[in-house]
Order: C-alpha cells, then structure tokens, then sequence
C-alpha cells in the first residue's frame, strides 16, 4: 500500500491521490452550480453566493491544475498497467489525460475572460476582487458564455470516459490502476 507522499513505481503517492481528488470534487461541484445557478432568483443572495462558491471553485481549479503539473514534473506517474489494449491502450489513456488537463486550465480562463468582458471585477475567495484589466465588451462575454459552458460539459465527458476507463482497468482487467489512485494497490 502506497502511504508515502512521493509516487512509487507502482502507485500514486498521498500528494498526487489528493490533487486527483480535490479537482474531482471541485470539478464537478463548479460544474453541478453552473448547470443549476440559473434556477436561483435574479439578483439573490442565492445566487450571487452560488457564483462566488463557482468563481472560488474555478480558482481552485487552476491552482490545483498548476500545482499538480509541477508535482507531476517533480514526482513522475507510476508506470502504466498492462493491459490488453497494448499500445492503443497507452495512447488512448495518455490522450485522454492529455485533454483532460486542457480543458482544466480552458474552462476557467475562458470563465475569467467572460467575468472581465461583462466589466465585472472577479471575486477571489470572496476575499478580494481582481478590477477587470480589459474594456467591458458585452458581445465578447456573450460569446464566451457557451463556450465555457461546452468546455465544461467536454471536461466532464472527458472525466465520464476516464472513469469508465478506470472501472474497466479493475472489473474487466483487473489490474491496479483503479485501486493505486484509492491508495489501495
């Protein structure tokens, strides 16, 4: 069982399990507002919490996104599990990580570009406020809107597919590659 904070050659480290499951949790918590904000009355307290709590969560986001790349440059992933995919296997996995981590820093910066274009100072924390560098430019926020909002949905059928992934690694393959992110391999 992999307890220690550096990864091993055959399971992921404390530090690494926790950045995967913090962004899972944070992900799919912005995302879950997103989708349900606009059901809270106009101009409530309601829903400008529910943007502040999705404008922190975005934010965490990113720093969990940076903090992560750095670890991983730092403290390399265990290597692969075999499977029956071979190579195909690899690439696809490798891709689907690959987009993954796109669209983890896409969403929230296309989010914080919408924020500025409407003239809007962004809420950190609900701590400070970041004055919009940009000139308000409505039409830019309003074409920036579905964008963010398809972002999202393709990072979370990115997520969907990587979960599916893990589920057939153990059930199907039964391999590790599920349990050594539990800290279980």
């Amino acid at each position: 069982m992999a307890m220690g904070l550096r990864n091993s050659s055959y399971a992921y480290g404390s530090l690494a399990r926790a950045f995967h499951w913090l962004t899972v949790l944070a992900v799919t918590l912005a995302w879950m507002i997103g989708l349900f904000h606009d059901a809270l009355p106009k101009g409530s307290p309601e829903r400008a919490a529910a943007m502040l709590t999705h404008f922190s969560l975005g934010l965490s986001i990113v720093a969990l996104l940076i903090m992560r790349v750095l670890w991983r440059v730092a403290d390399p992933a265990p290597r692969p599990e075999p499977t029956p995919l071979g190579r195909l296997g690899e690439i696809s996995a490798a891709a689907v990580h690959g987009i993954a981590y796109l669209l983890l820093a896409a969403v929230p910066v296309v989010g914080v570009l919408m924020v500025f274009a409407a003239g809007h100072a962004l809420p950190v924390f609900g701590l400070v406020m970041i004055p919009p560098p940009i000139a308000a430019d409505p039409a830019l926020a309003k074409m920036l809107h579905p964008w963010h909002e398809w972002l999202a949905h393709a990072l979370m059928a990115v997520a969907f597919v990587h979960a599916l992934a893990a589920l057939m690694h153990h059930w199907v393959f039964h391999d590790r590659t599920l349990t050594r992110m539990l800290g279980r391999a």
